[in-house]
């Protein structure tokens, strides 16, 4: 609980610099939450047994999307507004869930039907087989890398929600 209340000081402050980039150049943004108005609906993230048999590590509050209620979206987006979402959901009895980004990104894309989904990094992004930056790929070359444990760490999560958002 103390680590998720740092993490959503540290989003919101993000958050709120992203509101202010947006709105300073024009447009007019607006910080949201998945709790507010509880449109993003989590659980509780179960991780898998150990492969030694052991019970499956306990990773605090970090949750995955049950579902989305896309209504205040597009309330503000029918106003004109961009929404600023933090990964923040809310499971059924009220408590908050860390959702990663990328993941929750494809959902919402899904979820609003978009067109386009553009997932920021701060790492070079995928490397083919050959160690070089890859600029284009299809999802089968995709998931090929991901199979072959060619995309690793912090790219995994955005290169399956790039998939996901594809196939759907």
């Amino acid at each position: 609980e103390p680590t998720l209340n740092v993490v959503e000081m540290v989003l919101g402050e993000i958050n709120q610099e992203l509101v202010g980039l947006i709105n300073k150049f024009g447009a007019k943004a607006v910080g949201l939450s998945g709790q507010d108005g509880r449109f993003i609906h989590a659980r509780r993230m179960v991780l898998p047994p150990l492969a030694d048999g052991g019970a499956s590590p306990d990773i605090g509050l970090v949750g995955e999307v049950e579902s989305i209620d896309p209504d205040v979206i597009h309330l503000l987006m029918s106003r004109g507004f961009i929404p600023v979402i933090m990964p923040i959901g809310v499971g059924a009895d009220g408590t908050a869930y860390h959702i990663n980004s990328d993941l929750l990104a494809g959902r919402l894309a899904r979820g609003l039907k978009a067109e386009k989904l553009i997932l920021m990094t701060n790492i070079a992004g995928v490397h083919g087989r050959d160690g070089k930056l890859v600029h284009i790929i299809t999802a089968t070359e995709a998931e090929g890398l991901l199979h072959d444990g060619i995309v690793q760490g912090g790219m995994v999560p955005r290169v399956r929600a790039a998939l996901d958002a594809v196939r759907e």
